[in-house]
């Protein structure tokens, strides 16, 4: 691979730039102009994506919670803070709505030409691995949201459905993908 040549935008010289830089520095540039990262990086295949139900599991809840990524422990003064701020009862969808929501999420993804592997709308979270598609995560699962608080309001539901955001977990083989699909199935009965 040929080597990354650095292109000065206001005078810079890579020299004195590199120079600056300590030794760390100097092999992550070196490693880029090598090819070494690109080599690493992998072609991601699909995704699961994970939401809550409003209310339903709290940062610092006793299970642990996701932030950013990360799976934190038990925090008991986060978790009362948060119950605190609570503006709308706790969700928990029955089984017509889980029903409702689930529907509409695939008539939804569809619609989009959205493949879905495995979906899972339990009382207080929703699961689905689906494929790469031409819009991001953030907007497919703004689109499913939004979809299924449409219908279920349709039928009498009230107040916030869903919480803020979402976790996702990329998959990059069949294996890693088939695992997600099967931990997504097995929430079926939830």
């Amino acid at each position: 691979m040929a080597e990354v040549k650095y292109k000065p935008h206001h005078n810079y010289n890579p020299a004195i730039v590199m120079a600056g830089l300590n030794e760390k520095w100097k092999m992550v540039v070196d490693k880029i102009n090598c090819g070494y990262y690109q080599k690493m990086v992998k072609k991601i295949i699909g995704y699961m994506v994970t939401w809550t139900t409003y209310g339903s599991w709290l940062q610092g809840d006793k299970r642990g919670y996701v932030k950013n990524g990360r799976v934190l422990a038990q925090n008991d003064k986060l978790k009362s803070a948060n119950q605190r701020q609570q503006k709308y009862p706790k969700v928990k969808l029955n089984t017509e709505q889980k029903q409702i929501a689930e529907n509409t999420i695939i008539e939804e993804a569809r619609r989009i030409n959205h493949k879905i592997f495995a979906i899972a709308v339990c009382s207080n979270h929703v699961h689905i691995v689906a494929g790469v598609s031409e819009e991001s995560i953030e907007q497919a699962v703004h689109r499913y949201k939004y979809s299924a608080t449409l219908a279920l309001r349709k039928f009498g539901s009230q107040g916030k459905i869903w919480s803020k955001g979402f976790d996702k977990r990329f998959c990059f083989t069949d294996e890693e993908l088939e695992n997600k699909v099967r931990y997504v199935r097995s929430h079926n009965n939830g």
